[in-house]
């Protein structure tokens, strides 16, 4: 994915750079159009961006592991899930979502890891 945005990005810069005129008698209007603007990711949504979380979950869909918003719909946002989830982040886990296992993160810290959570489980719908 990341390697597709860069690829995008590569392209579009290039455009940008080698299109236009060099036309100096050219009296048209220039319309300027925005896009919205994305947020940027903050805390939690950054910490998983930077881990390997995506390669095993998706924001709204099932891939191996059970997607976030499943997860914000199976526990609700307290101290003792945020807890919980945060040690089955770091430690692993298995058989509540079916028969593969979720594999150790033991480098995250309980701190990051509760900060993946508390966004995790901000996706309740």
């Amino acid at each position: 994915m990341k390697k597709t945005l860069l690829l995008l990005s590569a392209f579009t810069l290039i455009l940008v750079a080698c299109g236009g005129s060099t036309d100096s008698t050219d009296t048209s209007a220039t319309t300027v159009t925005s896009t919205p603007e994305v947020p940027a990711k903050t805390g939690g949504e950054l910490l998983i961006a930077k881990a390997d979380c995506v390669g095993c979950h998706h924001k709204e869909n099932k891939l191996i592991g059970p997607a976030f918003q499943a997860i914000a719909e199976k526990y609700p946002s307290n101290e003792e899930n945020i807890n919980l989830l945060a040690d089955k982040i770091i430690n692993g886990g298995k058989g509540v979502w079916g028969t593969v296992p979720m594999t150790p993160h033991a480098k995250i810290t309980q701190e990051d890891a509760k900060q993946m959570v508390t966004y995790i489980l901000s996706l309740k719908k």
